[in-house]
């Protein structure tokens, strides 16, 4: 009986060390992973978006408060509602909005969207998001603003120049 008891015993620990040695690697394993919070990147001051160039469309826009209940009145306990996500829109306003500093355009591309804020003579980046399967690059010199969107080896290239006149705005496929 007694050495029944040890073999359980001795059983029941080494499945207890197995177990803890094998959660400690899988952990270590799946610490870097798609488990972490997403991450944001830096703003430079280069990429903030100024008074002049406000995106047309704010991503986190929720609708407003209603308003309170009287206090002699008690308002009945509700579960509070998580807001509907933003839609994107399908098409790009076709009235672009002026700005100080020039006009905003919109971009739309199989890529995703871009977004320029286009003056007499220069033009800024005012957003750009790449659709659902893309990933984006930006580039920026002093005489033009290259966006490009690439899915496996599709690319697609906003291009915006200014070097020889007011902003001109090319697209295309490659």
């Amino acid at each position: 009986m007694r050495r029944g008891l040890v073999h359980v015993l001795a059983w029941s620990l080494a499945t207890g060390a197995a177990v803890t040695l094998s959660w400690w690697g899988v952990h270590t394993v799946m610490a870097g992973t798609a488990y972490d919070p997403p991450r944001a990147l830096p703003i430079t001051a280069a990429d903030a978006t100024t008074q002049e160039s406000k995106p047309l469309v704010s991503a986190t826009s929720r609708p407003a408060p209603s308003p309170s209940p009287s206090p002699s009145k008690k308002a009945p306990a509700r579960p509070s509602a998580t807001p509907a996500p933003p839609t994107r829109p399908t098409t790009p306003d076709p009235t672009p909005t002026p700005t100080a500093s020039g006009q905003v355009k919109a971009y739309d591309t199989d890529g995703g969207r871009a977004v320029f804020s286009l003056g007499a003579a220069d033009a800024t980046l005012v957003s750009a998001t790449p659709g659902a399967g893309w990933s984006m690059q930006v580039w920026k010199t002093e005489s033009w603003i290259r966006v490009e969107f690439s899915s496996g080896t599709d690319r697609v290239s906003v291009f915006c120049t200014w070097h020889d006149g007011p902003p001109h705005v090319e697209i295309g496929n490659y």
